[in-house]
């Protein structure tokens, strides 16, 4: 298949407007950064971004239709990586995260699980043949993203297992869930949500999940992170503020990962951060017209899984900088600053380029 498949498809003006937002993000890293002990990330970011862009175009070559077939290996692996993390992995603020790599490089497992969680889930519902969706369906599809987020939930890291949740309902709007069978769930969940506020979620995490709500109970606490985003953004006006004194004077916690977009709107104002989210819905538009025109369902249900988890990125990301979401640690998608999170977002661009270059391949 490989030799009727050319980069004549390949999606250049996609490619065109992610470049434009990783530029943007890595000249806000260098503003957040430069006179601070992150100072050079930006370079870091320029790294992985060139890293990003390169194994962008490997995936892109290869057949997808093929890595769907082998894709319960390499779901076994996302979930050896996963435990390997809990057993050996580095504590970070009370948290197992990131394995060690040779070169003094962290990897986060958790990042590339939600690549294959989009492959899994395109695979289980394109085997469907566009059937009814059942309970046992649906209890399967559950399955396969359920227990890569509980071990996620386990580390613990709520903001990346959230991220997977997005996955699971694409798939299932996409393949036929039932507004019986929603509406059931959705009591079910109603049910569970007490019981998981109890039991499950630690103490700093419901600090996080209510702090948006009225950061003003606690200023120097749990709300600090809150308050001072909602002062960043507001004290950027229209056009933006070149002194950028919440940003440059440090009030304004890590400004180059997830309060990249407040630190960014400080700077350029409500027109910058206007223009950004225009720059994403671009993306997304064009995401979304790239599924529309797969050559299978796979492709389609691919495509759009990487639409669900970008805009649950995006969402979460800016509605927590603006007040309207808990702080969870999800980062911007292709702005904030980590390899982990720009590897997987041009991995998952790779594999919509993939889709799309075989969209006239027989």
């Amino acid at each position: 298949m490989s030799r009727y498949v050319s980069y004549r498809d390949f999606d250049w003006i996609l490619m065109g407007f992610v470049l434009v937002i990783c530029a943007l993000g890595v000249l806000q890293i260098h503003s957040a950064t430069e006179h601070t002990k992150f100072a050079g990330a930006h370079i870091k970011q320029i790294y992985w971004i060139v890293a990003g862009v390169g194994a962008m175009f490997l995936v892109s070559l290869l057949n997808y239709q093929a890595v769907l077939e082998q894709i319960h290996w390499l779901y076994i692996a996302s979930l050896a990586s996963l435990i390997a993390v809990i057993l050996f992995g580095q504590k970070y603020l009370g948290a197992r995260r990131w394995i060690k790599m040779p070169g003094g490089v962290h990897f986060q497992p958790s990042e590339w699980v939600k690549l294959i969680l989009i492959l899994a889930v395109a695979k289980y519902f394109s085997d469907l043949h566009e059937r009814e969706l059942s309970w046992p369906d649906f209890l399967k599809a559950g399955a396969i993203v359920g227990f890569p987020m509980l071990m996620v939930l386990a580390q613990p890291d709520l903001g990346t297992a959230l991220t997977y949740l997005p996955v699971a309902i694409m798939g299932l709007f996409l393949g036929g869930l039932r507004w019986k069978q929603a509406l059931i769930v959705l009591a079910i969940m109603g049910l569970l949500v007490p019981v998981a506020w109890i039991k499950v979620l630690k103490p700093y995490q419901k600090e996080r999940l209510t702090s948006f709500i009225n950061p003003d109970a606690d200023r120097q606490g749990s709300g600090y992170q809150v308050n001072q985003s909602l002062i960043a953004v507001g004290s950027g006006g229209i056009w933006g503020s070149s002194q950028g004194s919440q940003t440059h004077l440090a009030f304004l916690p890590v400004p180059q990962t997830d309060f990249i977009f407040a630190a960014f709107a400080e700077e350029h104002g409500f027109v910058g951060a206007l223009a950004v989210l225009l720059l994403y819905f671009i993306v997304l538009m064009r995401l979304t017209q790239n599924a529309q025109t797969a050559p299978d369902r796979a492709g389609a249900f691919l495509v759009m899984g990487v639409v669900a988890v970008l805009s649950f990125h995006i969402l979460v990301n800016v509605g927590m900088v603006v007040g309207f979401m808990p702080v969870t640690g999800i980062p911007l998608p292709l702005m904030s600053y980590g390899g982990s999170s720009v590897l997987f977002m041009f991995l998952a661009l790779g594999i919509v380029m993939n889709v799309r270059m075989r969209r006239f391949v027989n």
